[in-house]
């Protein structure tokens, strides 16, 4: 029977850096550049993402700040101070030292590139090594093919779909699909994704 335990350090906001990227507590001060990051593939038109509108872009910062189990980051380049998407330490849960990363967007202009990979491995490297986390967890749309691809080349088990899970902002309701990486699996996952950031540089 699995030992219950919780996080050595308890989550809080802070500043992550690395590869040229900086995680920074999200705040209004990030919302023009918010606008902009979303303009950029007018991205809340994808149905299986929640990416604001640019008029509601205030509301999902208040939202994000409000929810007591989120810490949600702005994705910052540093070469150019830019922020150029969001991220989310999500569904806290202290009791059996468990965190989720999501809410996870970028400008259409940096998908496809190491910018996501150099993000989950400072969240992780932060939740596993300094948070003390026993598991890191995933959830996204079933239909959302390029989140679960991307989630699947970290390293990511999957855990299974809840059926008519969530709402999606159309209305319709969505199966989630459900991801995580263990702590024991960690080591193994830093190491691909530190190599997958080499080959990038290289």
């Amino acid at each position: 029977m699995a030992v219950s335990q919780t996080f050595r350090v308890a989550p809080a906001p802070c500043t992550l850096r690395g590869h040229g990227l900086r995680l920074e507590p999200l705040g209004h001060q990030h919302l023009d550049g918010l606008k902009a990051a979303a303009r950029d593939g007018e991205l809340w038109t994808l149905r299986v993402t929640s990416v604001p509108e640019p008029d509601k872009t205030a509301a999902y910062i208040d939202t994000a700040l409000a929810e007591g189990t989120r810490l949600a980051f702005a994705v910052i380049d540093e070469s150019t101070e830019t922020v150029i998407g969001c991220t989310s330490y999500h569904d806290i849960v202290p009791a059996v030292a468990r965190l989720e990363i999501g809410y996870t967007w970028y400008a259409k202009s940096r998908q496809r590139t190491y910018v996501n990979t150099a993000c989950k491995l400072m969240l992780m490297t932060h939740a596993f090594d300094t948070l003390g986390a026993a598991v890191v967890g995933w959830r996204t749309d079933n239909f959302n093919y390029a989140s679960r691809r991307a989630i699947e080349r970290l390293g990511a088990k999957l855990d299974g779909i809840l059926r008519h899970h969530a709402l999606r902002r159309d209305g319709t309701v969505r199966d989630t699909v459900m991801y995580s990486v263990i702590a024991g699996e960690w080591p193994e996952v830093r190491d691909h994704l530190t190599y997958q950031l080499k080959r990038h540089a290289g």
